[in-house]
């Protein structure tokens, strides 16, 4: 028995072993897993489940209600008797009861109670929705970052690569005697430089990486990391900000759970002014007791329940004349929250436009720097070689070479940063139209 429950035991270990992610994460991957264990998105859910709650409870009070109650007196002592005098008598009762109340009308105040927590429980849900596009806009971002870091190392690398063929170029034309050693110092004290770029373009990646993995709710960052997705910036066409508006609006859960919120809040107007109207509500029960008596005679116990049993039905009517402007305040102040979710939904819809907006603007700019700083970089490289070969033909110092390294360098990472921006851009454009992200 120990072994099979040891074998059970390591095959659940095996295979929720299996489930865990090996190898590159692509953007799929990386969204698909902080859809499933970001903690925020899981408080959203229990907000979602706590609406339910308050929908069943608004439903339930259009429900009866029924109670029952057993009670056992006992009374000890002097006590005025039936012919006005005292003496002492010890009397017990036992008392049982079942009643009902169910509400008949109540100014419509039930109805418009449910169809309000209807309307906040769609809330809540679009409330989710939005939250989980939350999420997959931060883990794109997070990972073109962690993207634009892995090129910029790449890029760094490739600066020690350079400067350690022409210090090794240099070593060679010492020894020969073609190169002073001053020379060969001040190009290692360049590609000591160039290794500290290097392990800072490193510390960026690591940095990066480490955000992505917490918005994953990963326990660590080691050995994580992403695939370079093969897509092409050359030819994006950026759809008009009007367009892509107009497709927000009504797809957006953000929008939505505004629209919602301020559907609800007109059935709170509602409920406020059917505290103006009467109540009704129907009652009904039995009941029966039984009774002694020292030095008296009682009935038995079977005789008195069954003997005193009885029944009672009853209507109860309630007019309200004056609450002390309770009830007038209450419209007021559910009219104000009405106009508040309108304002609010409003500001919404224009707080979505600006981010449309602002998308767009930084899509067209990146757009237009990558196809500058495509001929920016080539021109760069051009001039590059051309100081390169005057350098090892000994017609250039080390100044100018570093120079001329170093803008090369710096115009591949402008290409490089326009080229994820474009990127993002483009497909933070088509989020907002289609709620895909994808590269």
């Amino acid at each position: 028995m120990k072994r099979l429950l040891f074998l059970l035991a390591l095959a659940a270990c095996l295979d929720g072993a299996a489930q865990e992610h090996t190898g590159p994460w692509t953007l799929d991957d990386c969204i698909a897993r902080a859809l499933e264990r970001n903690i925020s998105l899981q408080q959203r859910d229990l907000q979602v489940r706590q609406q339910e709650i308050e929908l069943d409870n608004a439903r339930g009070s259009r429900l009866p209600s029924v109670s029952s109650s057993l009670s056992e007196n006992f009374s000890f002592g002097r006590g005025l008797t039936a012919d006005n005098t005292y003496s002492n008598t010890n009397t017990t009762s036992t008392g049982l009861n079942v009643g009902a109340s169910v509400p008949v009308f109540q100014g419509f105040r039930l109805k418009n109670a449910v169809r309000q927590g209807e309307l906040n429980l769609e809330a809540a849900t679009a409330d989710l929705g939005a939250a989980r596009d939350n999420i997959r806009v931060a883990v794109a971002q997070a990972f073109v970052q962690s993207l634009y870091n892995l090129e910029l190392l790449d890029v760094a690398r490739r600066q020690v690569s350079i400067d350690s063929l022409q210090t090794e170029r240099l070593v060679q034309l010492e020894r020969s005697g073609k190169a002073s050693p001053a020379e060969v110092a001040q190009q290692r004290a360049e590609l000591g430089q160039s290794r500290l770029g290097a392990t800072r373009a490193a510390n960026n990646l690591h940095l990066s990486l480490l955000d992505l993995a917490q918005l994953l709710e990963l326990p660590s960052a080691e050995g994580f990391t992403i695939v370079r997705p093969e897509a092409a910036v050359e030819g994006i066409l950026l759809p008009a900000p009007e367009s892509v508006y107009a497709d927000a609006v009504a797809e957006r859960d953000v929008i939505r759970a505004e629209e919602l919120r301020r559907d609800a809040s007109e059935w709170t107007v509602r409920m406020a002014k059917g505290a103006f109207l009467p109540s009704l509500s129907l009652s009904g029960g039995v009941g029966t007791n039984y009774y002694t008596m020292s030095a008296a005679p009682s009935a038995s116990f079977f005789d008195q329940m069954k003997n005193n049993f009885s029944q009672f039905l009853g209507l109860s009517l309630s007019v309200p004349v004056f609450t002390g402007r309770q009830n007038r305040n209450q419209v007021r102040a559910a009219t104000l929250s009405q106009h508040y979710q309108t304002l609010q939904l409003e500001q919404t819809k224009k707080t979505l436009f600006k981010e449309i907006q602002q998308a767009w603007s930084n899509a067209v700019a990146a757009q237009e720097r990558y196809a500058s700083g495509l001929e920016a970089a080539q021109a760069a490289r051009d001039a590059f070689e051309l100081v390169k070969g005057r350098y090892e033909n000994g017609k250039a110092n080390v100044a100018e070479f570093a120079q001329s390294r170093d803008a090369m360098l710096r115009a591949d990472s402008e290409v490089v940063q326009a080229r994820y921006e474009l990127l993002f851009g483009a497909r933070l454009l088509d989020f907002y139209s289609s709620g895909e992200m994808t590269f």
